[in-house]
């Protein structure tokens, strides 16, 4: 509670009264209950997605949902990737990366990207339209609400992840109004109004 005079106010209950009539399940159970608990409450979280991108001799793309901007000044972004992810070592190694975010019609490339028996390098963009980012010579996709071009500033440890923070190289964004978000475990399509 703010303390903006309301010192002394009763706190209200939940309207399902207290405790809440669920079961808390410790998210650090050995029995992986606590694992699956915290995904099924992430999956209550709607966010847009994006696929990133590496470009040079690490060629490589990844569909992502973790990324988040960070900063105006200086403009920054960070996305969120699984050491064990091959997108990992690519970013790490060409430091820089490129961000795509998708657009309504775009569902296809979104699982394309999931999907680990995709093939690698270049081959892995075969049938797609995209054109090599002129700071990173990562792959832009035509059709995408916006895209990022980003230097790979720092790396911070994420537990099982690591948390790449980029300083934001340029900025594009399209005239798409249809946005891809993924919500529940499955995609949703949201129109609006670009500014």
């Amino acid at each position: 509670m703010s303390d903006d005079g309301a010192r002394g106010a009763a706190v209200a209950e939940p309207s399902g009264g207290w405790p809440p009539p669920w079961e808390p399940r410790p998210v650090r159970e050995q029995d992986g209950a606590g694992r699956s608990a915290l995904r099924d409450a992430m999956a209550r979280f709607g966010t847009g997605i994006t696929v990133l991108t590496t470009g040079g001799g690490t060629t490589h793309g990844m569909t992502a949902n973790a990324f988040s901007s960070v900063s105006l000044e200086p403009p920054m972004v960070l996305c969120c990737v699984a050491r064990t992810a091959e997108m990992h070592e690519a970013i790490v190694s060409s430091r820089c990366f490129a961000v795509n975010v998708l657009g309504g019609r775009q569902e296809r490339i979104a699982r394309h990207f999931a999907d680990r028996r995709r093939p690698r390098g270049v081959a892995q963009f075969e049938g797609i339209d995209w054109w090599p980012g002129k700071h990173t010579g990562a792959p832009l996709f035509a059709g995408s609400l916006a895209w990022l071009e980003c230097r790979l500033v720092e790396v911070h440890d994420g537990g099982d992840h690591s948390i790449f923070l980029g300083e934001v190289l340029e900025a594009e964004w399209s005239a798409e109004s249809e946005a891809l978000l993924f919500l529940g475990g499955g995609f949703h399509r949201l129109g609006w109004e670009p500014r």
